[in-house]
């Protein structure tokens, strides 16, 4: 099950992809389908989404086929397109990636424990957008294809063993660095955090149809040629981990996302560093998700 959030002329909601992924599904007109009134935005759907919510709304949407609007009608947005709070980054949460970022200070050694940034929640962007290349900030804008976890439901402590209950879905982030910023502050705060650096979507996979543990691909293509490949099962953190430590005096709640890291493949690691430029078309894909496409503008 997809779930997007689309803008439908001037108006936007909260959606589900139908089976054959050519129609949205209104999550409001589901509801009253249901005899039940769901919130517009999706992230305040998310926590009403129990396992036996979906299933039968699944119900609903399996006995109503024709319902729906083309997608060529709407335009898919972020899924959550103004998270409440700062996005959570893991870095070099792959060895090669790890491995090959020599030339950042103090990102030589293999991490013994997750390593923690954020981006603010107004870098967030959608699919088939522009990154703004910011050319009075930054000179050195890279890319990183990473998968993003969205959390259904509030938790702190919470066990490895029980991680995946507090899951909600599965994104593609695209988790754009200013590199010369990034070594400039000596933290990654601001280099990460740049307006349009964090492209999202273009939609969430709900975590019934990926249980966990799982493989899949990570793709980054720079016009057309292929910069990063590599799969999840090179992690160096998996997902529980990740959410058990980040959840330990921290308090998830619906709707926050995390970032899981990044393969070997960075524009910066190349020699020469090889640098987004204004009209490269960046596609980060990601098995069974989709594809997320912006412009450097």
């Amino acid at each position: 099950m997809y779930f997007v959030t689309y803008q439908y002329n001037a108006f936007s909601e909260g959606g589900i992809l139908t089976a054959d992924e050519k129609k949205v599904l209104p999550i409001t007109t589901i509801g009253k389908l249901m005899g039940l009134k769901f919130p517009e935005r999706l992230i305040d759907f998310i926590p009403m989404a129990t396992d036996k919510l979906l299933s039968d709304v699944q119900n609903i949407m399996t006995a109503n086929p024709n319902l729906g609007i083309d997608l060529s009608l709407v335009k898919l947005l972020a899924p959550i397109p103004k998270p409440p709070r700062n996005i959570f980054c893991l870095g070099k949460n792959y060895a090669d990636h790890a491995k090959e970022i020599k030339n950042i200070p103090s990102l030589t050694e293999l991490p013994e424990s997750p390593i923690y940034f954020s981006k603010l929640p107004t870098s967030v962007t959608g699919p088939d957008t522009v990154i703004l290349s910011h050319a009075n900030a930054t000179k050195e804008i890279d890319y990183e294809v990473e998968l993003a976890i969205v959390i259904g439901k509030e938790g702190s402590d919470i066990p490895k063993e029980k991680a995946e209950e507090y899951i909600f879905g599965y994104t593609i982030a695209n988790d754009i660095t200013a590199r010369d910023l990034q070594k400039k502050h000596s933290q990654w705060y601001k280099g990460k955090s740049l307006d349009t650096f964090c492209p999202l979507g273009p939609k969430i996979l709900h975590k019934s149809t990926l249980k966990i543990p799982f493989n899949i691909a990570l793709t980054c293509r720079v016009n057309d040629e292929i910069r990063q490949h590599s799969t999840t099962s090179h992690m160096i953190f998996d997902i529980p981990t990740i959410i058990s430590d980040l959840s330990k005096g921290i308090t998830l709640l619906p709707g926050d996302i995390i970032l899981t890291g990044t393969p070997a493949g960075v524009g910066c690691a190349r020699k020469p560093p090889l640098f987004l430029q204004h009209g490269d078309k960046i596609e980060a894909e990601i098995e069974k998700i989709g594809v997320l496409r912006n412009i450097i503008e």
